[in-house]
Formats: C-alpha cells, sequence, structure tokens
C-alpha cells in the first residue's frame, strides 16, 4: 500500500460543512465561503489573465495581486471573534496605493475615455475584463459579509481599486494589441 504525500482530501467536508481559519466548522454556504471563494475564483482567473499578457511589469504586478488576494482570503476565512488574525492576512495602505500608481501608469498611456466600453477587442483585454467582473462579484460578496462580520476598510477598498486597475489594464491591453475598443452604442437592437 502507498503512503500518502499529503491530505488532499479529508472526508470532513463531505456533510456539507468546512473549517475557517482556526478550525472552528461552518455550512460551506456560509457568506465567508462565498466572499473568499470568490477572491480564489479571481486569483485563478487573474493566474490565466497573466498567460495572455506580454509586458513583464504588467505580471510582476499581477504576481503581487495574486499573492495579496491569497492574504484577503486569509483573512475572510478567519472569524476575528474567535480567532486572532495573522499579520498576513492584513491588507496595508501602501498595498492599495501601489494599485493606484499601477492604474496611473497605465491610464498615462492610453486615450481618454469618452465613451462607455464594452468587454473585448483582444483576448488579453477580454480576460482582463472576465477578472474585472469577478473583481466586482467578490466586492459584493464582501459586502454582504459586512452585514454581519466586520470587514477592514483596506480589504474593501483594496478590492474595489483592484477592479478599477483591471478596467485600464483591460484598455491598455486592447489598444497595444491593435483591437479596437468597443463603444457601447444606445442605437443598437
Amino acid at each position: 500500500m502507498a503512503t500518502k504525500k499529503s491530505l488532499i482530501y479529508t472526508g470532513t467536508g463531505d456533510k456539507g460543512t468546512t473549517s475557517l481559519v482556526g478550525g472552528e466548522r461552518v455550512s460551506k454556504t456560509h457568506q465567508r465561503l462565498e466572499s473568499y471563494g470568490t477572491i480564489d475564483e479571481l486569483n485563478s482567473f487573474i493566474g490565466l489573465l497573466v498567460t495572455s499578457l506580454e509586458d513583464q511589469l504588467d505580471k510582476d504586478f499581477l504576481y503581487f495581486i495574486q499573492h495579496k488576494l491569497f492574504s484577503v482570503g486569509s483573512y475572510l476565512a478567519t472569524d476575528q471573534q474567535s480567532t486572532e488574525l495573522k499579520i498576513e492576512s492584513r491588507i496595508t495602505p501602501e498595498s492599495i496605493v501601489r494599485i493606484e500608481n499601477e492604474i496611473d501608469r497605465l491610464d498615462a498611456g492610453i486615450p481618454v475615455m469618452r465613451n462607455f466600453v464594452l468587454p473585448g477587442g483582444c483576448r488579453s483585454a477580454s480576460l482582463a475584463h472576465v477578472c474585472r467582473t469577478v473583481c466586482r462579484r467578490a466586492e459584493r460578496q464582501i459586502y454582504k459579509l459586512t452585514e454581519t462580520d466586520p470587514v477592514e476598510e483596506p480589504v474593501l477598498i483594496f478590492v474595489n481599486r483592484l477592479s478599477d486597475y483591471l478596467f485600464v489594464l483591460a484598455r491598455k491591453e486592447c489598444i497595444i494589441n491593435d483591437g479596437k475598443e468597443i463603444i457601447w452604442d444606445y442605437t443598437c437592437i
């Protein structure tokens, strides 16, 4: 009989519950899981987005984002009323400033937006828009969690700024890949 390398499956979640950081068992439909599960989904889509980018600066920044999203997931998986939050799970104002600086850097290199832009134009822009919409859903899930549990403001701001960054990245990718930004035409029927 072979020896297991690691515990990939434990069977402890077979009845519809899972453990938060600290060991507390909750339903798999708990709002904490909806929140950090959507962050995990976003992180996976960002990993896919990275594979379609050419610019190493953008890739490196998104690797930073992926690490921070893991921290956000850890933060959201910790019920601070019963478990002390690890320092690695905190989002700092510096991380928010770093996103804002990247937004400014990318925005400086693209034309002023004069119309609403629809998702698409090229593959990398489309993937960035998928990430943006998943990020917005994660933000909504986290705000829903705030109805019952406190969430620190930097986490909320970080996720909000990230969706703004992903929008600007989508515009940049469309433009540098000779894609045509798809402008919303309100007369289309």
